[in-house]
């Protein structure tokens, strides 16, 4: 992220357009037409979307479904639909199918005049328990919610956007994840102590109370546990963080947690590569598994290796999307494509496809950093790749990605549902396109064909 915000910070003081160039396309090598059941190229009409512009920029940092209703938060102080303009700060939700009207529904949240270095969202994470959608639970760096003092974290109404104040709600850090497993609610961050639980970084809170529960103890060594993911069965669970150990066993970047038992537990998955280290600190962004929990996909960041060259072929597990078996033991990647030195922060996942989101400009791309090499693809935006090799779905040309979107600072979050893929992000720049189309700043979704 780092060098992508700087070449942006370069381009504004010069006066320069705030777009990074993409070259004409150009066949690449290893691509293949998608097949019938991927999510369409074209998005949907009438999503809700960002204003076009704004300053500071605006932000969707995750989109989440309960029934019938699609909840969105990160960063922002209104949502548009059609000509309509919605005064909404830092949450709003929708109708998950068309029109996706907007619904009453606007919680006034405040967000902490402490500005975090990595400008995270006020509101980074929503999560619903046991299908109950009366009720969200809010994670993030914010000190209101409809006038009543919170700290972090907050169940609030779906109804009303009040906060249950007997659900405890102060963590002495960010939030930046929150999960709902098996009775259990898993909250990720940079916290040292959440609603008086001392397990730093991770806990495990009661639905019902915020307070700790006891489920969750893994002692992790390091600074931030950034996202998750649970797995299809309900049983493990994706972390992604900056730490280096967690439960006692070495695990950087990334670990996969048993959370089936009475207390959850590290597995043994793992992989070398995660033991790599990239040039920046914090590279596994984000997982997702395939429908059968079999493969895992892993999209990242990272630029190059650490005492590796910015120039020439690519190496290591830096700005690639990559699958591997979820067999609980080390393993070695299934198949790596890379971007060539942009970085990748979402993946998402059905039987047909493996789709990554971030700012990236190309698709595989092993050959280059920072330009189109030899055998490489245009893929602006996101990438849709077949899960058995991870190679480019095509347009019907064979030139250019089949999907594609404005790079903006990149697709943050990627969820697929029954309906299709929606994908957040934001509006740097101007960016407001997906799939060629203007109108879809923060919110994209794309059907099943």
């Amino acid at each position: 992220m780092r060098k992508f915000l700087m070449a942006v910070a370069v381009a504004v003081a010069a006066g320069a357009p705030l777009a990074l160039s993409i070259p004409a396309a150009q066949a690449g090598t290893g691509g293949q037409p998608p097949p019938a059941g991927v999510a369409s190229a074209r998005p949907a009409s009438n999503t809700p979307r960002l204003p076009a512009r704004s300053s500071p920029r605006n932000q969707i940092r995750q989109l989440v479904q309960c029934g019938g209703t699609m909840y969105a938060v990160g960063t922002f102080s209104s949502i548009k639909r059609r000509s309509i303009t919605y005064s909404r700060t830092d949450i709003v939700s929708f109708s998950a199918s068309s029109p996706y009207r907007v619904t009453s529904w606007a919680p006034r949240v405040v967000g902490s005049t402490k500005t975090d270095q990595d400008g995270a969202a006020a509101v980074n994470s929503i999560a619903f328990a046991g299908g109950n959608c009366a009720n969200a639970y809010i994670g993030g760096n914010f000190i209101r919610v409809n006038g009543t003092s919170v700290r972090n974290i907050a169940e609030i109404s779906t109804r009303t956007g009040n906060v249950n104040t007997g659900f405890a709600h102060s963590a002495n850090g960010r939030v930046d994840t929150l999960a709902a497993v098996r009775g259990h609610l898993l909250v990720g961050g940079t916290f040292t102590s959440v609603n008086g639980a001392k397990p730093a970084r991770m806990a495990s809170l009661s639905p019902s109370t915020g307070r700790g529960d006891g489920f969750l103890n893994l002692s992790i060594a390091g600074s931030q546990v950034y996202n998750q993911q649970l797995s299809h069965g309900g049983t493990f669970d994706l972390v992604e963080g900056v730490f280096s150990s967690a439960g006692g066993v070495p695990r950087h970047q990334i670990f996969m947690l048993n959370v089936g038992g009475s207390r959850a537990s590290v597995t043994a998955w793992t992989s070398g590569d995660f033991n790599v280290a990239c040039t920046e600190s914090f590279w596994a962004r984000a997982a997702a598994w395939s429908p059968d929990d079999s493969t895992v996909y892993v999209a990242t960041t990272g630029f190059h290796v650490v005492g590796g060259s910015s120039q020439g072929a690519r190496s290591g597990p830096c700005d690639a999307a990559l699958a591997y078996p979820a067999t609980h033991a080390p393993v070695g990647h299934k198949w790596i494509n890379y971007t060539g030195c942009d970085s990748l922060y979402s993946v998402a996942a059905d039987s047909h496809a493996a789709y990554f989101g971030g700012h990236e400009r190309y698709a595989m791309n092993p050959n280059a950093c920072n330009t189109l090499g030899t055998g490489g693809y245009n893929a602006p935006g996101m990438e849709g790749v077949s899960p058995a090799n991870g190679a480019l779905y095509t347009n019907s040309g064979g030139s250019a990605g089949f999907y594609s979107r404005a790079r903006g600072l990149g697709a943050d979050d990627m969820l697929v549902t029954r309906a299709g893929l929606w994908v957040a992000s934001d509006n740097l720049g101007g960016s407001e396109t997906c799939g060629g189309v203007s109108g879809h700043s923060g919110i994209c979704f794309l059907p099943y064909r």
